[in-house]
């Protein structure tokens, strides 16, 4: 197996019994009693790197804005919005209307951080037995139609109250309006606060399976004794 599946553990299990762990190992090269504990300590310390080096890399000042694996861009019916007021003048105006999107999310991800983690650690061991025995796509697959509506329905009204705190509401109610007010155009009214969600949504996962692909390829990425000695298992 290769080391992607050991992660995947990583970022689904952290308190299992050592009899179940010994179930897994038993089936890795190496297993033994000692490695299990390691194991067990390995996993959890892997969970919190992937939360706490990348996930909390979105809660930053342009944390999203800047960043182009997770910038938020304006939906569809936005672009055309966007479009016609540079064409006007109003340049300035759709800037401000994209980074206070993106500042949404990142306040979001500050306050919903743990409702993820809540998220991953109800996860069941038969859960994360399927996925190491999966193919290489499978825990992401399985976040996708496990807890994305879960998380979905957390992360919702923190994002509404995001666009207050922000100050997203007015500044989209004023680009709305203005566009509205043009002659000739269809006027738009759409839920920015379901595509932020979404949009922040796409944004921790994206940011975790960085923290993978860098522990499962990168030596040099693990930190710690710990990580050394337990993801070296599967090198």
């Amino acid at each position: 197996m290769k080391l992607q599946k050991f992660y995947v553990l990583a970022l689904l299990i952290t308190l299992f019994s050592c009899t179940e762990l010994q179930d897994v190992v038993n089936t890795l090269p190496g297993g033994n009693g000692t490695n299990t504990i390691n194991i067990a300590g390995g996993l959890r310390q892997a969970l919190d790197f992937g939360i706490n080096k990348q996930v909390t890399k979105l809660t930053q000042r342009d944390g999203f804005y800047k960043n182009q694996l997770v910038k938020i861009l304006l939906p569809q019916e936005l672009q055309k919005v966007d479009r016609t007021l540079r064409d006007i003048g109003l340049g300035n105006l759709a800037d401000e209307g994209l980074k206070v999107l993106n500042r949404a999310a990142e306040d979001a991800v500050k306050e919903a951080t743990p409702i993820f983690v809540d998220a991953v650690k109800g996860i069941t061991f038969t859960d994360a037995k399927n996925i190491l025995l999966g193919s290489d796509n499978a825990a992401t697959m399985y976040l996708q139609n496990k807890t994305n509506q879960a998380l979905y329905t957390k992360f919702n009204p923190v994002i509404k109250n995001s666009f207050n705190k922000v100050g997203a509401d007015k500044i989209w109610e004023n680009i709305i309006n203005k566009y509205n007010t043009i002659p000739f155009v269809n006027k738009v009214n759409p839920d920015l606060t379901d595509y932020v969600t979404n949009q922040a949504l796409k944004g921790v996962y994206t940011m975790i399976s960085v923290e993978e692909k860098n522990i499962r390829t990168k030596i040099s990425s693990r930190t710690t004794n710990l990580l050394k000695q337990v993801f070296a298992l599967q090198d």
